[in-house]
């Protein structure tokens, strides 16, 4: 079981490299697209604040996910997370692949709850429900996930589309050469994007292997070493500069044709919406939120020139990236387990 411990922390740290092209790549797509920056030099202030939100981020999202199933084994629970990742790893290739910027996240979570009710059944799932119901109604768990999901796509649209109307009544008899300045707020808005999205997603990988090396030191608590943390941030900001630029084009221009104004609108909700989700620890899809933004930002300038059907083919891989994951990983387990002895 050893060998199969350090087999799922190795595919734990695969997993943030492939992370880096799927979700921090679309980051980098309206930046990169609206020519405030140029591709070398954006991906490369992606990738660096990408780095620096990992290092400086907390754990509170680790710990969610790491909660998110409960486990009678620690044979079980290491199969479990072998199965996840090897779920979720296959499907950021495939949707790469394809050039959708699907969810990273939600494969994770997918991979977790299939393996974890393979294992154990429903029960060995944190749904959330109770805590709920309880007199605190707090969130937590599957419930606390499938929250965020929504907040985070109506702050995406909602807000990038409304603070997109502001900025052109505000800017609607401004001389050319207010450009300039919006590319340095743009700086910015990227900047604390990339920053939210690197506190936001290493920590999806960290509560993975926490949970691995409590599984495999029989501790109760699992916790994030430091050695995890920056190993983490180092392999998000190498798969950020090395593979994303297939979904970048995605984002970048076959929804909507964007101007330095347009990215910034996008990226400032984009950025609020990941740190408020970072600082609730819930895990959420810096692809999901983004891609929103840039269809709000369309949508408030003239929806006629907004391709909708790219919009719709990226909701629709989102939508079944969940429950396309849990079924995988359910008949991955089965497989997987009896041939490691579980």
């Amino acid at each position: 079981m050893f060998e199969i411990a350090v087999l799922t922390i190795l595919l734990a740290f695969a997993f943030t490299f492939t992370n880096g092209f799927q979700d921090a790549s679309s980051i980098a797509a309206t930046f990169i697209a609206s020519r405030s920056a140029t591709p070398k030099t954006g991906i490369l202030l992606i990738a660096f604040m990408s780095l620096a939100g990992a290092i400086l981020g907390g754990s509170a999202v680790a710990f969610t996910l790491s909660g998110l199933v409960s486990l009678p084994s620690a044979g079980q629970t290491i199969v479990v997370l072998l199965v996840a990742l090897i779920t979720a790893s296959s499907w950021n290739i495939v949707a790469w692949s394809f050039a959708l910027p699907s969810s990273s996240t939600h494969a994770l979570v997918g991979g977790l709850v299939g393996g974890g009710i393979a294992a154990a059944g429903m029960g060995s799932v944190n749904w959330g429900a109770g805590a709920l119901l309880s007199p605190s109604h707090e969130l937590s768990g599957i419930v606390l996930i499938l929250s965020f999901f929504i907040i985070s796509i109506l702050i995406g649209f909602a807000g990038s589309y409304c603070l997109h109307r502001v900025s052109m009544v505000v800017l609607r008899n401004a001389k050319r050469s207010v450009n300039r300045t919006i590319v340095r707020l743009n700086w910015i808005a990227a900047a604390g994007m990339a920053f939210s999205n690197g506190a936001n997603d290493t920590q999806k990988q960290m509560g993975i292997i926490a949970l691995a090396l409590a599984a495999m030191s029989q501790s109760a608590a699992p916790e994030v070493p430091l050695w995890v943390r920056i190993a983490c941030a180092v392999l998000l900001a190498l798969g950020t500069i090395s593979g994303g630029w297939r979904i970048m084009k995605t984002l970048g221009s076959h929804i909507f044709k964007l101007a330095p104004i347009h990215s910034f609108d996008s990226q400032f909700f984009s950025a609020s919406s990941l740190a408020v989700s970072t600082l609730a620890g819930a895990p959420v899809s810096s692809t999901q939120i983004i891609t929103m933004s840039v269809i709000g930002t369309g949508a408030a300038e003239n929806p006629r020139k907004v391709r909708w059907s790219t919009g719709k083919h990226i909701l629709a891989a989102m939508g079944i990236t969940i429950i396309a994951t849990i079924i995988l990983a359910a008949i991955l387990y089965r497989i997987i387990a009896p041939l490691a002895g579980v």
